[in-house]
Order: C-alpha cells, then structure tokens, then sequence
C-alpha cells in the first residue's frame, strides 16, 4: 500500500441552511474540512496509507478533528495537539444567481504558528510515495511559507513525488504575494493544480492569442509552464459553468507528456454542496497517478469524483474508487494534441 503525506490546515466549518445568511441564521451545520484534509480522506477512502500533518489545540474541537480524520481512515501520528485554538470558516449556502460566500475565522490558530521545530519531516517522509499541499497553507503566515518550502524541498531530497495545488485565496493574500511565492515553490513540484488566470496573473505567462478557444489557450499555458519548469510531470485543473448555484457543468484537464487529456463534460444538477469539489478532483487524479492508470482513466476518474462530491453535505468525498467509477461508466476522456 502506497504511503501518501499531506500537510495544511484543517478547519472547523459551520454552514447556513439553504435560503439563510449568515446574520439571520440560529443554527449552523458543523463539519470539518480543509483542502489537504479533504484530500487525504479520499485517498484514505480509496485505499491508501494516507498521513496527516498538521496541529490541531488539545481540547474538544481538536479532538473532534483526529476522531474526524480516524473515522475516515486518515493516520494521525503526525497531528500535533497543542495550541489555543482551532481556525474556522463560516459557509452561507448560495442560491440561484446568488454566490456561495466564505467567511474565515482562522488568525493565530494552531496551525499557523506551527514552526519548524513541531515536525520532523525527515521521518515523515520516510517510505512516502507522495507528498501534497497546496497554496492556502504558506499564505497564512510567514512561518507557514517557510515550513512549505522546506517540506517541499525536503520531500525532493527523500524522492518523493510533490503535488501541489496552487488553490489561490484573494482573501489570505495578494496575488502578487502568491505569484513570488509560488514561483519559488515550482522547481520542487512534480504535479501541480493550475488553471488559466493562475498562469496568468500569478505566473505572468504572456496571454494567449485571440481566437483560440479554452482548451488550447489551456493547452498554450500549460506548455509555457512545463518549458519554464521542465520538472513538472503533470499538471490538471477543471473548466466549469456555473448556470445557477445549484447546476453547473465540469469538465477535467490533465495534462501530461505534452498532450492535453480531457473528461467528458458532467451536468451536475441538483448541486448540495460545492464546497471540496475541487479537493475530490485533485485526490481521483492523483490516485490515478499513483495506481497507475492511463491519463483518459485518470481524469474521468477525477472529474467523476468531483462530479458526487457535489451531491452530499460537508468538505469531504465519501465516495469510494468503485462507486465513482461505476459513475463515470469507464468512459474515457478526449485527447487534444
């Protein structure tokens, strides 16, 4: 069984009913969720020995989180319980045109005065196969940023695989922050998750040439970026239509060897909660990527993750491999050349 090492913030989130806003609400949905937490109960869900790193304080809600995480399959021997308290992010449900909103409540939590002394990533990194973060955890504290890049590094030194998700907040910094930062990161990525305004305005990748159309403006950027960082093994991002807050469209892109892979476009309608679709994505390709699957099998299995992610409640992915490949139908993605 293949080990797997994720590090981020794990977060307590409470959420509207459908139809209420946050100010008008008496009672709140709880759950926990995070991008890399969310991502390493679908791996754990889909049979891998998946390794969570983070800290949590040691009280009610931080022993929620490793009870949380333990029920899901994730190991906690790396969840430091120490600390005053745990973040938080308040959800109001959107509704038609109407946007879902995010309000974060996470200044000095745990987690983000965690330093480099907490953690051993040298043997955490032993016998790993892959280690993933994304782009939230070093935008929450200079110490966060230090920790990232030497995890990242640390992880090339051992051998093992990097994913990243660049996963850009306006809300927790600038994108000229994110933009230098990210570029220091790349050189130690092997996967990355990264659409077209991230290569854009993050990555200053000169715009693509008027009439081409999304897939090869896509296609441009993601050659530009692998030229840049000829390290970089893969890269993968969604293209969606939003047509209401409870319809979308999603279709998956999974770039690799220079050939731009596609899914088949999924209609998802009715949505139940968008929130951690894009973790369930990130986590069905790269459970492609470790077990070996083709790119069309990998980015249907992905997208068709994501796609019943968006059907249930809460941060995570509850689905397992077979169910979300009975869903896909084994259908297989589109190649553009």
């Amino acid at each position: 069984m293949k080990k797997v090492v994720t590090f981020g913030e794990i977060l307590l989130r409470l959420s509207t009913k459908v139809g209420e806003r946050i100010q008008q609400s008496s009672q709140l949905m709880m759950h926990y969720g995070g991008a890399e937490a969310n991502v390493s109960v679908s791996l754990a869900n889909f049979g891998l020995d998946v390794f969570f790193v983070s800290k949590v304080p040691n009280n009610p809600l931080g022993q929620g989180v490793e009870r949380h995480l333990k029920a899901n399959g994730v190991h906690t021997d790396y969840l430091i319980k120490e600390g005053e308290r745990l973040g938080a992010y308040y959800i109001e449900a959107g509704v038609g045109g109407r946007s879902t909103q995010v309000t974060y409540d996470r200044k000095h939590s745990s987690f983000s005065q965690m330093k480099l002394d907490d953690v051993d990533f040298e043997a955490i990194f032993d016998g790993a196969s892959l280690f993933h973060v994304t782009g939230i955890t070093p935008a929450l504290s200079p110490n966060m940023k230090e920790l990232t890049a030497y995890s990242l590094k640390k992880a090339k030194e051992k051998g093992v695989l990097t994913s990243f998700d660049f996963n850009y907040r306006s809300k927790l910094w600038s994108q000229k922050e994110a933009g230098a930062t990210l570029k220091q990161f790349l050189p130690y990525m092997d996967i990355c998750s990264c659409g077209e305004l991230d290569a854009l305005y993050l990555l200053g990748i000169p715009k693509a040439k008027e009439g081409m159309n999304q897939t090869e403006k896509l296609h441009y950027y993601y050659e530009n970026i692998r030229t840049q960082y000829p390290n970089i093994k893969s890269i993968y991002s969604t293209f969606r239509e939003v047509i209401s807050a409870s319809t979308n469209t999603l279709q998956g892109n999974f770039y690799v060897d220079g050939k731009l892979y596609q899914s088949k476009v999924f209609h998802i309608d009715h949505i139940v909660d968008r929130v951690g679709g894009g973790d369930a994505y990130a986590a069905g390709i790269l459970y492609g990527i470790l077990t070996g699957m083709n790119p069309e099998e990998t980015v249907t299995f992905g997208t068709a993750a994501s796609a019943l992610k968006h059907t249930i409640h809460g941060d995570v992915n509850t689905f397992s491999k077979d169910e979300i490949s009975a869903f896909a139908e084994q259908e297989s993605g589109k190649i553009v050349r």
